[in-house]
């Protein structure tokens, strides 16, 4: 029995743009929650999502059918956001959280708000592979083998990957004196 996807993704490598525009529609706001991950800026998560669409209409044909569809944006999206990173890397100078934004004094609980700005921020400090295996798996809650097949990696990388990036994420957080702050003291 042929899927609604299927049977879209099929009319869509026909031509048909109406199709394509349903499978947007359909998987739009799971393509967002993932881009929203890499960019938490609402005007560059747009172009993520966008960025995301295009590669995924471009490569359709690619698309076996293995899976379900909505792995394959997604393994898609997360190439999007790691070359998002990777390009803002390069052009970003580094500002210490301390200057970019008041933090809440010793013992003080941090605002919600606050704590997603400091992760963002000691995440931003990671190098792209590092950043990616913590976002998958604390941010999106991807059991180990989900993240290896949308990176490529295998499970014993992913890992190999997530322990080395909590022991640098802990360093950077000890760097900047925000242990406390993040309740990682022991």
């Amino acid at each position: 029995m042929e899927t609604t996807d299927t049977t879209d993704i099929r009319a869509a490598l026909r031509g048909d743009d109406e199709a394509f525009r349903r499978l947007v529609e359909r998987y739009e706001p799971k393509v967002a929650r993932l881009m929203w991950r890499f960019s938490r800026d609402p005007a560059q998560c747009e172009e993520l999502i966008q960025e995301a669409f295009v590669e995924a209409y471009t490569s359709l044909s690619t698309y076996r059918g293995d899976a379900p569809f909505l792995h394959w944006l997604r393994r898609i999206g997360t190439r999007v956001g790691y070359r998002f990173w990777t390009r803002r890397d390069r052009a970003r100078a580094e500002v210490p959280l301390s200057e970019a934004a008041p933090l809440a004094g010793p013992g003080d609980p941090v605002e919600p708000a606050a704590a997603a700005d400091i992760v963002e921020h000691l995440l931003g400090q990671l190098p792209p592979d590092d950043r990616l295996v913590l976002t998958l798996e604390y941010l999106d809650g991807c059991p180990i083998g989900e993240i290896a097949g949308q990176t490529g990696w295998t499970p014993a990388a992913v890992k190999m990957r997530s322990y080395r990036a909590k022991a640098r994420l802990r360093e950077i957080a000890e760097r900047e004196h925000l242990l406390e702050a993040l309740g990682w003291t022991n």
